[in-house]
C-alpha cells in the first residue's frame, strides 16, 4: 500500500473511528440498585394521551466524503420515523397513547463522551422522552446516562454489550434486534472451531478494541476456550480513542501477529477494527487468515476495494445475525420473512420504499423497536413506566421476531431479540458474504 494513502487512512481514523467506537469513560452518578424500580405509574415522557419516543440517526455524510469509504443510502429516516409514527397510532398506540416519535440527527465525525452526554441531556431533559433509539453511540458513558434519567433504551446499534451490562443497567437497557454480546462470542469461537478456522496448535491473533465490557468477556470467555481448543493466542488491545492510540495499536499488532508467527486473526468488540486492521496490515506486509462477524459489517469490507485490500477477503467465515449487513439480495431473498415483510408495508404504505435490504438496514432496526415497544406495552394501561415494560418484553420471548435478525431470541433472562445466526464466510465467486447451512440459535 502507498504511503499518502496510509497517510489518508490515518486522516480517516482521526475522523471516523470515533463515530464507530467507544472509550472508557462513564457518567458520574449511581442506577437504581435492583429491584428497587417500580412497576406502577409512569416513566418520563408519559402523559395520559401521550408517549415521546426519540429516535437517533447517525449522519455519516461528513465523514464519508472526507474517508472516501462508501456507505449504501438509507434513506429518508425522519420520514421512516414518521411511518412508524402513522401505524403505531392506527393501531392502538403505546398503551392506548398516541406516540409522539421525534427524530435526532447525530454527527458522526463530532462524536466523543461529551457530545454523547450532551445528546443524553437533550433527549431526557429537553426531549422528555419515555424511550430512545440509538444508531452509533459508541461511548461507554451513553447507555449509562439514559439508564441513570430512567428512560428506556432500545439499542439499535451493533456495539459489545454483555449480560453484566444489560443486568446492571436493567430495566432500561434492551435490544430489539441484535443478540447479546456473551452469547455471540460463545456461538463465533464454536463456529470457527466447526469451520476448522481454530485448529489445535494454530497460532491466533486477536484484535480487541480496548473496552471493559470486551476485555471482561475475552478473560471470561473467549481466552479459555480458545486454550481448551489448543490455539496459542496473542491478543492485541487496541485503544480507539484517537488517531495516535489507534495508529499505534493497529500497526503494534501486526508486528506482533508477524514475529510470534500467527496465521489466523479474529476480531472482538466491532468497532469497525476488521476494516481498519486489513489496511495497516497491508502495509505492514502481514497476511493471515481473518474471521469475520456482523458486529465487523461484511458488506462494508466489499463495498470499499479501493481501502480494504480485496486479497485480504479471501476465505473470510466466521457467523452473521444480520443479514443487511452481511449478505446481498441474491443470496437471501427481499424481502424475506415476515417481520421483515411486516416493515417494509409500514414504510411502504408512507411512500418510503427500499430497493435492496441494505438500503433498508436502518429502517428495519427502527421499526424493530417501535414493534417491540408496541408489543410490549400492549396491556400496560396506566402503568407505562420501564420496570412494567421489561416484565411485559420478557414474557413476549420468541414471539417477537426482529426484521434485522434472524430469530427471536428474548425470554429466559434475556433483554436482547437477536436469537439466531447462520454461518458466513466469503465467496470470491460473487465477490460477496454468502450464508453455508441453516440458521442456529444462539445458547
Amino acid at each position: 500500500m502507498d504511503r499518502p494513502l496510509l497517510l489518508r487512512l490515518g486522516a480517516v481514523a482521526a475522523a471516523a473511528v470515533l463515530a464507530f467506537t467507544g472509550c472508557s469513560a462513564v457518567m458520574p452518578g449511581a442506577l437504581d440498585q435492583p429491584g428497587t424500580a417500580t412497576a406502577d405509574g409512569v416513566g418520563p415522557g408519559v402523559t395520559d394521551s401521550t408517549v415521546k419516543v426519540v429516535f437517533v440517526g447517525v449522519d455519516l455524510g461528513k465523514t464519508s466524503a472526507f474517508t472516501g469509504f462508501r456507505t449504501a443510502d438509507a434513506g429518508n429516516l425522519p420520514e421512516q420515523v414518521k411511518a412508524l409514527q402513522t401505524w403505531i397510532n392506527a393501531n392502538g398506540g403505546i398503551a392506548g397513547r398516541r406516540l409522539e416519535a421525534v427524530y435526532r440527527s447525530y454527527e458522526a465525525g463530532d462524536d466523543s463522551p461529551a457530545a454523547e452526554e450532551k445528546l443524553c441531556n437533550q433527549i431526557t431533559q429537553d426531549d422528555r422522552a419515555f424511550a430512545v433509539v440509538l444508531t452509533g453511540q459508541f461511548q461507554a458513558n451513553a447507555r449509562p446516562c439514559y439508564a441513570q434519567r430512567h428512560t428506556l433504551v432500545l439499542d439499535a446499534t451493533l456495539v459489545a454489550t454483555d449480560d453484566a451490562t444489560y443486568a446492571r443497567l436493567a430495566p432500561y437497557l434492551w435490544s430489539a434486534s441484535y443478540p447479546g454480546y456473551d452469547s455471540f462470542v460463545r456461538a463465533l469461537l464454536k463456529t470457527l472451531s466447526e469451520q476448522g478456522f481454530l485448529v489445535s496448535g494454530s497460532a491466533v491473533g486477536v484484535v480487541a478494541a480496548d473496552t471493559p465490557t470486551n476485555r471482561a468477556v475475552y478473560t471470561g470467555l473467549a481466552a479459555p476456550e480458545l486454550a481448551r481448543l489448543g490455539t496459542t493466542a496473542t491478543v492485541a488491545w487496541v485503544d480507539t480513542t484517537d488517531l495516535g492510540t489507534l495508529n499505534a495499536g493497529l500497526n503494534q499488532a501486526a508486528v506482533d501477529f508477524r514475529g510470534k508467527g500467527v496465521t489466523r486473526v479474529v476480531f472482538l468488540g466491532g468497532a469497525r477494527l476488521a476494516s481498519f486492521f486489513l489496511t495497516t496490515a497491508a502495509a505492514q506486509e502481514f497476511t493471515a487468515r481473518y474471521a469475520v462477524s456482523s458486529f465487523d459489517n461484511p458488506a462494508f469490507l466489499v463495498n470499499n476495494p479501493s481501502t480494504i485490500p480485496p486479497a485480504a477477503l479471501r476465505d473470510m467465515v466466521g457467523l452473521g445475525f444480520n443479514p443487511s449487513q452481511d449478505v446481498p439480495d441474491s443470496q437471501v431473498p427481499f424481502p424475506g420473512g415476515d417481520a421483515e415483510k411486516r416493515c417494509l408495508d409500514i414504510f411502504g404504505a408512507a411512500g418510503q420504499t427500499f430497493k435492496t435490504r441494505e438500503n433498508a438496514r436502518i429502517a428495519l432496526t427502527y421499526c424493530d423497536a417501535a414493534l417491540l415497544l408496541h408489543a410490549a406495552a400492549k396491556d400496560l394501561g396506566p402503568n407505562l413506566n420501564a420496570t412494567a415494560f421489561a416484565q411485559a418484553a420478557a414474557a413476549l420471548g420468541d414471539g417477537f421476531r426482529p426484521a434485522a435478525g434472524i430469530s427471536g431470541g428474548m425470554g429466559g433472562g434475556r433483554r436482547t431479540a437477536g436469537g439466531g445466526y447462520r454461518v458466513l464466510a466469503y465467496d470470491a465467486g460473487c465477490s460477496c458474504f454468502t450464508y453455508r447451512g441453516e440458521e442456529v440459535r444462539f445458547d
